[in-house]
């Protein structure tokens, strides 16, 4: 059933896709936006989160019904096309932001956009995955596919890190006073995002078309999915899943969203510094989800996402705790090794439960429960942060998240759901 050449253009997708969530959403622009743009580190940190948590908003809203046309319509390349546009265009716009409060409100469009383009096309991407491979090897197609993005974003940096930031990119001209050698890594951003989705384009197979309007669709999608969430109801285990991701993915969405700005504001790391931090994050990542695909398919996925849950919250009560850059980094990269699995095993958890002929839909109520409470995270890490005037005391937000979504999950069963159940 696989195609080789299919599902490895497919997982390369994941490289291109990396280095938005790398360079702008956690390392690069998130820091450069709280200390060269913003006002201050404090009150960047809660624009910062609010942003991506309205941007979350959004996308938890549209996700589902986008996904509900998607299984009418048939194909998911259009959708993956549109929304990848969408954010590769915004990520190149961003070279404009230049260190100034006057660009607070120019930035922060941009990476809401970014955002929102970059989350929705991959959640169609994500919708492929079960109709490339086989049911036994699901879970390590999924690990491999995020390891590989995990290998992308570090390429990514490393490029950013010596062609741009440390070399200042003298050998382009640059001038370093309107921080270009950093704006220049959001162009690169988008250049890359762009070049490295071709290949899924070309060589992997999509669906086929429903050959019906997209008025008609949307029509359909629509009866589909009130049907499917009335449904739902009687599914109390996939129910109990999606709540318990629902936690434990919010607190990784924050993680991601506002890591760079922690580093930066309270350890005092500088661009560099954090891209350094950024390399061995995505090195210690990509490890965990190579390493743990094989667990996911002979262990499970439940047992994959309990032990990573684990993995995730000692290292951040020590990343809370820690007086110095040193244990921060140290603690971050262990706290790396189980963010790639966590991710892996929950999609393959949801590729394994979802009706084949809902899959997209079904994948949108999976960023559904991923990303209809993900403005929460960061904003009650940036309001705790503008109240008690410290991020130790926000970041506290994230361990409770993930406190409540290990414990909701050791309630979830794992089982085989039959494909047709939603369809009735």
């Amino acid at each position: 059933m696989t195609n080789k050449r299919g599902i490895f253009s497919w997982a390369l997708y994941d490289w291109a896709n990396s280095s938005y969530f790398v360079i702008i959403q956690t390392f690069i622009f998130a820091a450069y936006f709280t200390r060269s743009i913003a006002e201050d580190p404090t009150t960047g940190t809660a624009q910062w989160g609010n942003t991506i948590s309205a941007a979350g908003l959004v996308i938890a809203l549209f996700a589902p019904f986008l996904g509900a046309i998607a299984d009418k319509a048939g194909r998911r390349k259009p959708w993956i096309a549109f929304f990848s546009i969408m954010s590769i265009i915004t990520c190149a716009l961003l070279w404009y932001a230049e260190p100034d409060n006057s660009f607070i409100l120019y930035s922060l469009v941009l990476v809401f956009f970014a955002t929102v383009g970059a989350e929705l096309s991959f959640i169609f991407y994500s919708a492929m995955l079960p109709d490339l491979v086989s049911y036994d090897k699901i879970g390590r197609w999924s690990g491999w596919g995020w390891s590989i993005g995990f290998a992308g974003g570090l390429a990514c940096l490393l490029v950013s890190l010596f062609a741009f930031v440390q070399s200042e990119g003298q050998w382009l001209g640059l001038d370093v006073d309107s921080a270009e050698h950093i704006r220049a890594t959001f162009i690169l951003t988008a250049i890359w995002f762009a070049i490295f989705s071709i290949p899924m384009f070309i060589y992997t197979p999509d669906t086929p078309s429903g050959n019906i309007g997209m008025s008609e669709a949307v029509r359909e999608g629509i009866k589909q999915l009130k049907d499917s969430i009335s449904h739902m109801r009687n599914y109390k285990n996939i129910m109990l899943f999606l709540v318990a991701r629902m936690f434990y993915n919010d607190a990784l969405v924050t993680i991601f969203a506002l890591g760079g700005v922690y580093a930066a504001g309270t350890f005092s790391m500088d661009e560099s510094e954090i891209l350094m931090f950024g390399v061995g994050l995505n090195v210690t990542s990509g490890i965990g989800a190579f390493g743990f695909a094989w667990m996911d398919d002979k262990s499970g996925s439940k047992k994959t996402i309990m032990i990573s849950l684990v993995g995730l919250i000692i290292p951040i009560i020590s990343i809370v705790l820690v007086k110095t850059s040193l244990w921060f980094i140290i603690w971050g990269l262990i706290l790396g090794i189980f963010i790639g699995p966590v991710q892996a095993a929950s999609r393959t958890f949801m590729a394994r439960l979802a009706p084949q002929e809902m899959m997209n839909q079904m994948f949108g109520l999976f960023a559904l429960s991923g990303k209809v409470t993900s403005f929460i995270g960061p904003f009650l890490v940036g309001y705790i942060t503008l109240v008690t005037g410290s991020q130790r005391f926000g970041m506290l937000a994230i361990l409770f998240m993930l406190m409540v979504g290990f414990v909701i999950m050791l309630r979830v069963r794992e089982e085989k759901s039959d494909k047709t159940a939603f369809s009735s």
